[in-house]
Formats: C-alpha cells, structure tokens, sequence
C-alpha cells in the first residue's frame, strides 16, 4: 500500500472556495488502476500567520500504481487548472509518500 499526500496552507477566508474546487474536480480517479481511496482533510488554523491546513491524500495499492497515475493523462486532466487559483494559496503544497510498513 502507498499513501500520498499533499499538504496545503490556504489563506483565511478561502476555505470554502479551496473545498469548492476539490469537490467539483473531475478526477476519474477510480478509472485509474491501483487506486483505492481520496479523502481531503481539513486541519487547524493558524491565526498568526492567517492560514489554514489541508492535506489531501490517496491510498494506492503500490507505489507504481501512484507513479504511473502521475503520468498519465487522468492526472494531466485532473491538473490543468491547479494554476487558476494560486491566490488561495499560502505557499506550495507539499507532497509526502508513505509506504505500508505494518498493515492490518
């Protein structure tokens, strides 16, 4: 199993637009082989800088189940807008991968 994740800082007061586009992307993400789970998760708010987190990640069966989904044309579709709505973000995300190690 692999888990990938994205971490996000958003700006405050852009929450809702952020979920509005992961809700209505259209991923086709259980068209893709490997694939087995996404959730978006939404964390804590950082008052001194006026952000707040987000991790989004997906659960694949392997890791070049997750690779080969990145270069794949359901990942480039799934893409081609992330730069329309840069001025929601407080930097750049960051992508971290993790493999099942224990799984029970």
């Amino acid at each position: 199993m692999f888990l990938a994740m994205n971490r996000f800082t958003i700006k405050n007061g852009q929450e809702e637009a952020f979920e509005t586009v992961w809700r209505d992307r259209d991923t086709r993400l259980e068209d893709v082989p490997g694939f087995k789970s996404f959730h978006l998760m939404k964390g804590p708010q950082d008052e001194d800088n006026g952000t707040t987190l987000y991790a989004s990640h997906t659960i694949w069966a392997s890791r070049d189940d997750f690779v080969n989904w990145t270069k794949s044309e359901h990942f480039r579709q799934a893409h081609k807008n992330a730069g329309d709505n840069k001025g929601m973000y407080f930097g750049h995300p960051q992508f971290e991968g993790f493999e099942a190690v224990l799984d029970s």
